[in-house]
This record gives C-alpha cells, sequence and structure tokens, in this order.
C-alpha cells in the first residue's frame, strides 16, 4: 500500500473522528416528521421559522419524541425555564436538575419554541434570512449559543437533507386536522408513542397496536371512540386485531380514482369487510356498487371481481 493511500485512509478517519457519523433514514424519525411536519409549517407561517428548521430541532433535542424531557413535560426544543413562569420538569444537562419548561402538549410546546427564537435579541438576525435557507438558520442558531454541541449546525443540516425536510419551507397551507392533534396528544405513558397518522383516500388512519381499545384510540387522538367505531362499521367494545386497519373520519363512498377501471380480485381469508377498510370505504357502499352481492346466496370467493369504484 503506497504512501498516497494510506494518507487518504488517514484523512478519512479524522474526518469521521471530528464530524461523527452521518445519519441514517429510521422509521422512528421518518414516523416524528409525518406526525408534526404539518404543525411546524403552521408555526411557519405565523412567526416565520422554517419548518425545516423547527423539525430538525425537534427530532435532535426530542429524539424523536421518545427523550425523558418530552414524556415527562411535552418538551420537544430543550428549551429551559429562563424567564419562565409556568410549570416546569428537572433534567440533567449540562449541569445536574437543571429546570426546564413544561407544557401540556407538543403544540404548545412548538409554539413556545417559536416565541423563544422571535423575541430573543440573540437570534433577530436569523430573521433577516430567507426562509429557504436552512443553512443559514443552523448555523446562526449554533453561532448564537443555542446548544454547546460543536457539530450542533451540521447535525440539523444532516437530518434536514436526509429526511428532505427542505421541502415544506416553501409550503402555503397545512393540515389542520394534524394540527389539531398536536393540540391534544401527549404520551400515554413513559415509553410508549402515539401512533402514526397516515392518510389515504381523504382521510386518516392508525393501525391497531396490542392492548388498543376504540376508547384508547379515541382518547389518545382527541376523539370520541364510539364515533370512531362507528365510522368504522364496528361495535364500541368489539376486541381490535393487531395491525387492522381504523379510520379516523367518516369513510368515503369510493376508493381513490385510479381503482375506476380496476376492481378489486379477493384473495385469501378476505371479507367485504376487509376490502372496505382496505380502501377506505363504507360497506353498503360495495354493496351498491356491487349487485351480484345484493343476493341472499352469493358467497364471496377467491378471485372474485369487486367493484370499489
Amino acid at each position: 500500500m503506497n504512501r498516497t493511500v494510506l494518507l487518504l485512509i488517514a484523512v478519512s478517519f479524522s474526518v469521521q473522528a471530528i464530524c461523527g457519523p452521518r445519519y441514517r433514514w429510521n422509521s422512528r424519525y421518518q414516523n416524528y416528521i409525518d406526525q408534526y411536519k404539518d404543525l411546524a409549517i403552521e408555526e411557519m407561517l405565523n412567526y416565520g421559522i422554517p419548518a425545516s428548521i423547527t423539525l430538525a430541532q425537534g427530532l435532535l433535542e426530542s429524539g424523536a419524541g421518545g427523550s425523558e424531557l418530552t414524556q415527562k413535560g411535552n418538551n420537544h426544543f430543550g428549551i429551559k425555564c429562563h424567564g419562565w413562569e409556568g410549570r416546569a420538569v428537572y433534567h440533567d444537562d449540562d449541569a445536574a436538575n437543571e429546570c426546564f419548561r413544561a407544557y401540556d402538549n407538543a403544540e404548545q410546546s412548538y409554539e413556545d419554541h417559536c416565541k423563544f427564537l422571535k423575541r430573543s435579541r440573540r437570534y433577530r438576525s436569523l430573521f433577516d434570512l430567507e426562509r429557504t435557507d436552512y443553512r443559514g438558520w443552523a448555523r446562526g442558531l449554533k453561532a448564537a449559543g443555542y446548544a454547546t454541541d460543536p457539530n450542533y449546525a451540521q447535525r440539523l443540516i444532516d437530518i434536514i437533507e436526509l429526511y428532505k425536510l427542505h421541502q415544506y419551507d416553501k409550503a402555503k397551507n397545512y393540515d389542520k386536522f394534524m394540527v389539531r392533534r398536536a393540540e391534544i396528544d401527549k404520551p400515554i405513558r413513559v415509553g410508549m408513542t402515539l401512533h402514526p397518522i397516515r392518510r389515504y383516500n381523504e382521510n386518516y388512519y392508525i393501525k391497531v397496536r396490542p392492548g388498543d381499545t376504540f376508547y384508547s384510540i379515541g382518547k389518545e387522538i382527541g376523539i370520541s371512540g364510539k364515533k370512531i367505531a362507528k365510522w368504522n362499521e364496528r361495535k364500541y367494545d368489539d376486541r381490535l386485531t393487531v395491525n387492522e386497519i381504523i379510520w379516523l373520519k367518516k369513510k368515503q363512498k369510493r376508493a381513490p380514482k385510479q381503482y375506476k377501471k380496476h376492481p378489486h380480485l379477493v384473495r385469501t381469508n378476505e371479507s367485504l369487510y376487509d376490502i372496505a377498510q382496505f380502501y377506505g370505504i363504507r360497506l353498503k357502499s360495495i354493496i351498491k356498487m356491487n349487485p351480484q352481492l345484493q343476493r341472499n346466496d352469493y358467497q364471496v370467493r377467491i378471485g372474485d371481481e369487486i367493484r370499489v369504484y
């Protein structure tokens, strides 16, 4: 091995030692982004802080919502008690048992983070930057002393670029349903994360976890569990199966338009209700679209074509 190759290897190891390993994509970070991106966009439109910066800081400071500080006090940004008159929690940080701000929910934490930056003289120059200049914002936060980590700015930039958070800096609107959820969301218990909410067919759904009931889902989402059961054409006290889909608004009458010419082919052990839940449509709508289902003697078989649009 020649001296040039050895030198390149040495430089490579030196760079890794200084900068540390780059982030790798993981589903826990993506779930956090899906859960709070609309809240970050709303705060951006209200206060001018790039949504990418808010999300990256939230991910980094809260450990994607799993930190002790977030679990106990809904504090997603590691903001301490300086000038704070509200509820507090105590946590070891630069020193032992330091005072941190505590909030009732994630929405309060996100809004206070924006007010904290907007009202502080040390961050004033950041608001002269373009909203799309996430690199400038990241470096400015570090220069102004938001964190003591010497690699703080680069860590924010790495997160933003890996998860493409900069796409949200150009947003002009946001999903009010997801923002409303953040207004009531709080960890159910320490170590337990909220269900990721996904969108499909102009609706929202979650997947059932062990121990879920319509009551527990309703309590977490902030919607009556009885309403959720009704929207899913179920009884309130029905036992739920792990990984089944539960819709959070009234289901549609049809599947998305791309299924207009593509009927559903029945699979093994699949019921009409399973099909209705899969597409987010009402069971009675499927029966109405398929005259054969209205016959008393008809039984669904594997390979049958079922119209869903």
